[in-house]
Formats: C-alpha cells, structure tokens, sequence
C-alpha cells in the first residue's frame, strides 16, 4: 500500500510505515530543516516544504493511507493550553490541514496522531464531524509506545479513520517492556561532578530523592511532577521524551544529559538515523516524532484489517 505523511517532521510515522511494509511516496513538513533530514532518511519519497493550510492537494499523488501528526502543543497539558493564546490557537488549526487533504485525496484510510487532550479540544466535535461528511468513520485508540516495544513510557492517541460503516479498532500487539537500561552507555557522554559550584538546589534535591529511591544509578528528568521529584529507575522505560534535553543520567558523584543517540534510541529510531549534528535542534525533532514502532504497529494492524 501506498503512504503519504504530513506534517512528517524528523520521519517517525514515515519510518513505522516503511517498517509495517507500506510506501511511503511523498511527506511534506513547513520547516526546511525537517523536510532535508526527512529527504536524507526518506529518498524515495517526493517532499513539500509549506505551510499546509496553503497546499494545493491536486498536486500530491494518490494514496491508499494518510499519515498525519499535527501540531501537538496547543493541547498538550505540559505546554498548557489557554485560550485565547495565538500560538497554540495556530497550533490547534493544523488538524483542519488533514480535513482538507481527506477532501480531496479521500484515501481508503487516515491515521492521525496527537496527545490524547486532542479528544478534549473544544473544536473536535466539529473536526470530527467535518470527517464524518466525507464519509469516514472514526476509532480513537490510545497507546502507550512501552506497549509496543520502545522503551519510553509515551501515550499518544491515534484516530483510525476508514470509509466503512463502523468504526475499525485495530487488534493492536502487546510487546514486552523494554528498560532504559537496554540503551544507555556509562561510557559516552559528557559527565560533570554532581556537587560542583552553582549546581541548582533542585537539582541537587532531586539527586538525593532519586538516590533515596534507586540507589546510585538512576535518571532524573529536569522538570514535570512524578518522577521529576524521584526520578526514575533504570529497570522500566524511560518517561516521555520531550524536544528540549529533559533526561539526566546519575551515575554515583557524577551525571550528564542522554545523548543524542540515547533520545534516538529511547523514541525507537534506527541506530544509523541520520539527524542534525547540533543536539538542540537533534533532539527538538525526536521530541515531536511519531515512535516508529508505534507507527509499525498502528499501520500493520490497520494493513491487516481493511
């Protein structure tokens, strides 16, 4: 079957398709930077860099599956979501994009991706109707990507929206969880001394809390509630991956931030991914990725039923 992917950012939903045996033909994403190192992973594909509230659908090929992540950050509860704010407003108006693409391509299958306040936003009824009138029936799953073999506790929702006469849940696989263990290495990285000048006092207070609670060897996330006053165990996934350096490392008097390869391999990207050398805008794309074993799994079973 064939795939396009909008909004296609670093590849994740690209890389899952391409993993559960569909072609990926053409993905289109509005930063330059996302669409080169999608180019890079992705050459067989043909690429857009556009807004796409401007895109002209009469010239993007036929598809069997669309593949569509929109901006996230208007509902996301960890960015907050107030209205009235024109960023995430903006943000929120992305997933009217796949609205119009359905109208005019009106491919056999849609799956869109989002955080699960998606199902919350105040224009969904809307949104979801509008879908409807074209004739697709709607299915939201929710999944956590550790359930599907990424080590990383991540819990998006994917809608599943298919031209049938009722809505087609997908007979997802349960995998086995993976520990942050799995891909973690002592030996890279850049370490410092936990107690050195200017150290932050919450830093240092989430070090002890975390060592209170799993010993000398552990991660600790620099923000959020749970295990960012805890931290976290090497022996269970890591907790969501965000686009700025979340995860630190603590590794008896000394720590550091994950790596570039770390974050890769903890959002389930393939070692040899090609990304930015800068790690700021490296990581900035893996945070706002599809997981690709998540994608894999999602696509395989939908492939499997319609």
């Amino acid at each position: 079957m064939k795939a396009i992917d909008l909004f296609a950012g670093a590849g994740g939903f690209s890389t899952g398709a391409t993993m559960a045996g569909a072609q990926v033909i053409w993905a289109a994403n509005h930063w330059p930077l996302a669409v080169q190192y999608h180019a890079a992973n992705h050459p067989d594909a043909d690429h857009l860099c556009q807004d796409l509230h401007q895109a002209d659908w009469s010239l993007v090929p036929s598809t069997d599956i669309l593949l569509a992540a929109p901006c996230c950050q208007g509902h996301s509860k960890a960015r907050g979501k107030a209205k009235g704010n024109p960023q995430h407003d903006a943000s929120r108006s992305t997933a009217w994009a796949v609205v119009s693409a359905a109208e005019y391509l009106r491919p056999q299958a849609i799956v869109v991706e989002n955080v699960p306040e998606f199902l919350e936003w105040d224009l969904f009824p809307a949104w979801e109707l509008a879908m409807q009138k074209l004739g697709y029936t709607l299915a939201p799953h929710i999944v956590d990507a550790a359930d599907n073999g990424v080590p990383q506790h991540r819990v998006r929702m994917f809608i599943v929206a298919t031209r049938s006469r009722s809505p087609l849940v997908l007979d997802l696989p349960k995998r086995q969880h993976i520990p942050a263990s799995a891909f973690l290495d002592f030996d890279s990285g850049s370490w410092s001394p936990i107690n050195k000048p200017r150290r932050s006092c919450a830093t240092l207070a989430r070090v002890s809390a975390g060592r209170a609670a799993h010993g000398d060897r552990f991660l600790a996330p620099y923000y959020g509630s749970g295990s960012g006053t805890t931290g976290r165990s090497l022996h269970r996934p890591i907790g969501t991956v965000t686009t700025k350096a979340r995860w630190a490392l603590i590794d008896g008097d000394r720590m550091r931030m994950l790596t570039v390869p770390e974050n890769c391999a903890a959002m389930g990207f393939p070692r040899d991914y090609r990304l930015p050398a800068p790690a700021h805008q490296a990581i900035h794309m893996l945070g706002n990725a599809v997981c690709p074993p998540v994608a894999r799994d999602v696509i395989a079973a939908l492939m499997n039923q319609i």
